[in-house]
């Protein structure tokens, strides 16, 4: 990963302000001030964002009726929703939220998409595990079934790894992009992972693991059965579903290319799937780099295809500190995508995934995490932009969350990287950001001393820095806890309440009238 030290007083000047408060040393065991300490106030930024009114009774009361006076005008929209836009923040739990507010400029601050009027939450465990991960998950919200842990498109007959329950295709489910594109409308995605990864493959492959993303991995897994089978590259060029897809734009150029063909695939028959997509059609683009995807005009162009990295696209942050970045960012993408889209006079369905939240998650990097929350808001602030919502639904939700929280009692307005303040009973501060386990517990515990290290000691201006972990792991894992749901468009009051994962495809068929359930136009 290139360094980012560099652009750490632009990261500082920009999203936090620094403010140090010393903590309370814990009471006797029987108060309940050990929970609730009474924490020495100084002053912080929140002066400094004119939040004095705060402490005054009537800026409460008056909140809280241009509150319900807002809601009071909301109208339900009951027309069909002639375009679907389904925003996906992989791993964007709640506690990231909340920590994200802080990040673009308070915690009194909103995402783009928490403005949405409709709000309820999703319960995302899958068929055999009460933790899910991005595959079986992808299977849940596109396909409107819950599956086993790391299969995408199949149903819960089919355990991770069985070759031979993946070649039935009496197993395999089929997600909103083809229940739209059977009903006439055009179908695309956008990820800031792989376009062969669990999320967005949850659009067009059946796959019994997520990790079967070529030929060699599939072939490694299946042996002589892998000769009746695809991998899921190979499926988005060939299958289906993927063949139709008008828009997939993403990263992962390996799994397309044989290695003798290109140097970082990662292909073992020789196929190079980018000239074979480019040969099923005249109309067919191909794009690597950001310069030639925002000159794609999407009048001449039938269906587009962009990869633009060997794998995962980099950090935004990365983005930035590379003065010869070449990739596109979700925003440009999700422009991009939806002007190829609106070419279509029976309207669309997209996809958009903002993949990396859960990567740099899963890495304890919250800094990076934070701010590809912030990246994706603006994509969902831009195609809000570029949309109608009297006919256009947009929901925004999460496939599952993180070991990732925000505690201690820190002052309001101060720095979210930092402390928290009060200290341990063992004498040493800790911070406000952490995660119950993750690679970077050896940093900040000393297994031979028996003790935390002093947390204070390994904050740096670097914006890859960890965030201490509980328990020690090779890579942090997700949480099981429910996830927020968003929805502003046709039909988006349906999203309000506590559902099944599986269901969030279900209403926005509803709403548009398409697949084989209950249409808002029967």
């Amino acid at each position: 990963m290139w360094t980012l030290k560099f652009l750490s007083l632009w990261l500082l000047a920009t999203t936090v302000w620094a403010g140090a408060v010393p903590g309370q040393p814990p009471l006797d065991d029987d108060s309940d001030d050990d929970m609730h300490p009474d924490l020495q106030q100084i002053h912080s930024r929140t002066t400094a964002r004119g939040l004095k009114k705060e402490k005054t009774r009537e800026y409460w009361l008056e909140a809280s009726k241009e509150h319900i006076l807002e809601k009071l005008e909301y109208v339900r929209n009951e027309k069909k929703a002639k375009n679907i836009i389904l925003f996906l923040g992989d791993g964007m739990g709640l506690a990231t939220l909340a920590a994200a507010r802080n990040y673009i400029g308070g915690e009194e601050q909103k995402l783009s998409f928490e403005k949405f009027p409709y709000t309820g939450l999703s319960k995302t465990y899958c068929v055999d595990k009460i933790v899910p991960d991005s595959a079986s998950t992808s299977t849940s919200y596109l396909c409107g079934v819950k599956a086993n842990y790391g299969t995408i498109g199949v149903n819960a007959h089919v355990r991770r790894g069985d070759c031979l329950a993946m070649a039935n295709t009496t197993n395999h489910v089929f997600s909103i992009a083809k229940w739209a594109m059977d009903a006439g409308k055009a179908a695309g995605f956008v990820t800031t992972t792989r376009v062969t990864h669990a999320s967005p493959s949850g659009n067009y492959a059946h796959t019994a693991d997520r990790e079967w993303e070529n030929n060699a991995l599939l072939e490694e897994a299946c042996g002589d059965q892998a000769e009746q089978l695809d991998d899921i590259a190979v499926q988005l060029i060939h299958g289906e579903v993927g063949r139709k897809l008008k828009v997939m734009l993403g990263g992962g150029r390996r799994n397309f290319y044989d290695q003798e063909l290109y140097k970082n695939g990662r292909r073992t028959d020789g196929r190079d799937l980018v000239a074979e997509f480019e040969s099923l059609a005249k109309g067919n683009k191909y794009v690597k780099n950001r310069k030639n995807l925002l000159k794609v005009d999407a009048k001449e162009t039938d269906r587009l295809l962009g990869l633009f990295s060997k794998s995962h696209l980099h950090y935004h942050l990365e983005q930035l500190a590379d003065e010869e970045n070449s990739e596109p960012t979700l925003e440009e993408m999700t422009e991009k995508a939806i002007e190829m889209l609106q070419q279509e006079e029976n309207g669309y369905f997209l996809f958009v995934e903002g993949g990396k939240i859960d990567i740099s998650h899963h890495d304890t990097m919250a800094r990076i995490a934070l701010d590809e929350t912030a990246e994706f808001a603006k994509a969902i602030k831009r195609a809000k932009k570029l949309t109608s919502q009297k006919d256009t639904l947009i929901v925004v939700t999460s496939d599952h969350s993180h070991t990732f929280s925000v505690g201690g009692y820190q002052s309001r307005g101060s720095d979210i990287f930092g402390e928290s303040k009060s200290t341990g009973t063992d004498g040493n501060p800790y911070l406000a950001l952490s995660y119950a386990n993750g690679k970077s517990f050896d940093s900040f515990y000393d297994t031979e001393a028996h003790q935390r290290v002093d947390p204070l000691s390994l904050l740096s201006d670097d914006a890859a820095q960890l965030f201490p972990a509980t328990a020690p792991l090779e890579s942090e894992t997700h949480g099981g806890e429910d996830v927020g749901v968003f929805a502003s468009g046709p039909w988006a009051h349906l999203f309000t309440g506590v559902y099944e994962q599986n269901t969030i495809p279900h209403l926005l068929a509803y709403a548009a009238c398409v697949g084989d359930g209950q249409k808002a136009c029967d």
